[in-house]
């Protein structure tokens, strides 16, 4: 089973960037769907971005064009590069490849 590990969080002042990395253990080509979720203090896990393929993405309708999801095959990564962060932001996030998680990662935004 393959096994993952997120790096790239930390504290971000409003409207900065972050890119988030989440790195397999195995191959991740036959791998279609990968996902992106948070989990906020006191609320529930919400799915942030989905990767089928290459090309075909879904956002939840709080990302409003500010991040991108993408992966890269040969480095068994898939990302998630967030720009203009805002403090509802801050969340544990966690990626999702082939139903399996990673252990989560901090992204705090504060000023």
């Amino acid at each position: 089973q393959v096994q993952l590990v997120e790096s790239g969080g930390g504290l971000v002042q409003p409207g900065g960037s972050l890119r988030l990395s989440c790195v397999a253990s195995g191959s991740i080509n036959s791998i279609v769907v990968m996902r992106w979720h948070r989990q906020a203090p006191g609320k529930e896990r919400e799915l942030v971005a989905r990767l089928s393929g290459i090309y075909a993405t879904y956002y939840g309708d709080f990302v409003k064009g500010r991040f991108a999801i993408s992966r890269d095959n040969a480095k068994r990564t898939v990302y998630l590069q967030m720009n203009s962060l805002k403090p509802e932001d801050t969340a544990v996030y966690y990626c999702d490849v082939g139903a399996t998680w990673g252990q989560g990662i901090q992204v705090t935004v504060s000023s």
